[in-house]
């Protein structure tokens, strides 16, 4: 059975697999998605069956989905490990500008603070690198906010493997956020250094943006029928078992769907599973 928790930063203790908030606004990431009232009562539902990590951004919605977790889940619990993301204005149905200057990456994390009704964020991840920014610039905002007591722990959003290497230089990173799934693993180099330095890896699109369920490999089909389980719940049950770093957060804005997702941290898969799945 695939550890379930993981030491995020170090210190603290999360589930690994979480709840992501893009399935609570609406297409594009702009505006929200149905009533707030049962986007609220899904989150309390999420953290009632036992998520700990709850994934979110500023620009989602924008500001939609930060609020709606405050309106949720203030005051939170205990073992509620909040992460969220600044460093991109969306200004649009699928319409962003990446910011990533230092008085802007300040503006938004404080921001972030003041919606989620919070003195310190969690996790607090650049979702972009900002190629017009010196990076040293923009990670030392982040470190100036982490040593003013804002942000506990700094993540990356969308890096590779040689940026992190940079980045590690220069401030402690907790968590990377990049497309990983069964059928992509185009970041397997940042995945390597992630289990080499402790860092979570909170892999975006953990079902392909839908795509796993729709164009399911055959392979992947049998696998799920022998477990009786979906198809996306074996493509998540396969994140949790193919690397303890790996802390999928999956989005959706359907209560079964959660149910769904969630169940896929009992399923069990055996070594001659996994050597089929690690081949598609």
């Amino acid at each position: 059975m695939a550890e379930r928790i993981f030491n995020l930063g170090g210190d603290l203790p999360v589930g690994r697999l979480g709840f992501g908030t893009g399935g609570l606004v609406g297409p594009g990431y702009w505006g929200p998605r149905g009533g707030r009232t049962e986007a609220r009562e899904l989150l309390r539902t999420a953290v009632e069956r036992g998520v700990t990590l709850i994934d979110t951004a500023d620009n989602y919605g924008p500001d939609v989905a930060e609020e709606l977790i405050a309106e949720a889940l203030h005051p939170y619990g205990d073992r509620l490990v909040i992460a969220t993301k600044g460093g991109v204005v969306r200004t649009g149905p699928d319409e962003w500008h990446v910011a990533g200057r230092p008085e802007r990456l300040r503006e938004m994390c404080e921001a972030s603070l003041r919606r989620l009704r919070v003195e310190r964020i969690d996790l607090y991840q650049l979702h972009r690198f900002d190629p017009a920014v010196p990076m040293a610039e923009q990670l030392g905002a982040l470190a100036e906010l982490r040593a003013e007591g804002k942000i506990r722990h700094i993540g990356l959003d969308t890096v590779t493997a040689e940026q992190l290497r940079l980045a590690l230089e220069s401030v402690p990173i907790a968590s990377v956020q990049n497309a990983y799934n069964l059928l992509e693993r185009g970041s397997a180099e940042v995945l390597a250094l992630c289990e080499e330095r402790g860092i979570a890896f909170l892999p975006y699109y953990p079902l392909g943006s839908g795509s796993l369920t729709r164009e399911s490999a055959a392979a992947l089909t049998a696998v799920a029928s022998a477990h009786g389980a979906g198809t996306g719940q074996i493509a998540l049950a396969w994140l949790l078992h193919h690397s303890p770093v790996l802390c999928p957060t999956p989005g959706t804005g359907s209560p079964a769907h959660l149910a769904e997702n969630l169940d896929a941290a009992t399923i069990h898969l055996s070594p001659r599973e996994l050597a089929v799945l690690d081949a598609l």
